[in-house]
């Protein structure tokens, strides 16, 4: 799947400077974020779990489940992003069933990564 023909009609983009916190581990979220440039760091309980980069999916089990944050996102460089909310996520899910797949495979490889760590 790609991801940037999918986003080519997204044109909010949310800019977050380098060393600024996208959002914090136990808020709330109404929103998940595909990354379209730079990195950040996930972190979960102080531990980075993952170096994202362009391509990645970021917050996105707050939107699945309703749940506060369970990391907190932190841009390691200028980073560009774009948010989806719950209503146009369940959409993308409909118009583009791979693209769940996408956000399960990103999802997984994050709990591997956090596992690997305990």
């Amino acid at each position: 799947m790609n991801l940037e023909d999918l986003m080519m009609y997204q044109t909010d983009l949310l800019a977050v400077d380098s060393g600024k916190t996208l959002f914090k581990e136990g808020e709330t979220g109404d929103s998940m974020y595909v990354l379209m440039s730079g990195t950040a760091n996930v972190v979960v309980h102080g531990k980075v779990v993952e170096s994202a980069k362009a391509g990645a999916i970021l917050g996105e089990l707050a939107i699945i489940d309703n749940s506060p944050r369970s990391a907190t996102v932190v841009a390691t460089s200028d980073c560009n992003l774009i948010a989806i909310d719950a209503h146009r996520f369940a959409e993308l899910v409909k118009e583009v069933p791979n693209f769940a797949l996408y956000v399960m495979r990103g999802m997984a490889a994050r709990l591997r990564n956090v596992g690997s760590l305990l």
